[in-house]
């Protein structure tokens, strides 16, 4: 079921009405369902140009946190091939909320860090949804620090409200992680490049993405 804002609604009977009338087009019903379709189109597009023009800030907020967003590993399995995941900071657990990698884009070899949210609800709740701890900076430190070792270009995707704040993060030195990841990305001497695909909240984005 799509997931629509409040103020995407004007879109959703039309979309509904696109999909009936395409429907209809796969049985040849009627000759002319091709130009009813390309009117709706073109009516969604006016409509969608007229709506995202004029975003408040809140609903800029609403999009980078709507359900239907592609993910991080939507970006990895789709753009990257033989990507390979590595596990752990080699101190304490993995985090899953932080996917980390290697893999090829074309034909180059680049190294990978990704803060991952989930999509269903028991993949959003075993993600943090997309809330890390520290050990999901360390081994985000390691991979940087594996791509500078190897000359590899280090590609960041960034989608997060923020770094986990709970007790637990707190005493296995969250701060600390966020600020050394801060300072490992920034002084790494091999090409880095940050991309937000969704929310970039405070240090816990900042952390993968100088």
């Amino acid at each position: 079921m799509k997931f629509t804002l409040d103020f995407e609604k004007p879109l959703e009977k039309l979309e509904e009405r696109l999909r009936e009338l395409k429907l209809l087009s796969m049985t040849g019903a009627d000759g002319n369902i091709p130009v009813q379709i390309k009117e709706i189109e073109e009516k969604i597009c006016r409509i969608c140009e007229k709506i995202y023009s004029k975003l408040t800030p809140w609903q800029i907020v609403q999009i980078a946190r709507h359900p239907s967003r592609p993910r991080a590993l939507d970006f990895i399995n789709g753009i990257f091939e033989n990507f390979e995941e590595i596990h752990g900071d080699r101190n304490f657990r993995d985090d899953p909320a932080i996917v980390c990698g290697f893999g090829e884009v074309g034909g180059k070899k680049v190294a990978i860090i990704a803060q991952e949210r989930g999509r269903a609800v028991r993949d959003r709740a075993y993600r943090n949804f997309g809330m890390a701890h520290p050990e999901g900076y360390r081994k985000a430190m390691r991979v940087m620090k594996l791509a500078e070792r190897f000359s590899l270009p280090l590609i960041t995707f960034v989608d997060t409200p923020g770094a986990y704040p709970g007790i637990g993060a707190e005493e296995r030195g969250q701060a600390p992680a966020i600020g050394e990841s801060i300072m490992t990305m920034f002084n790494i001497k091999t090409p880095t490049m940050a991309i937000v695909i969704g929310e970039g909240g405070s240090g816990g984005a900042l952390a993968i993405s100088v």
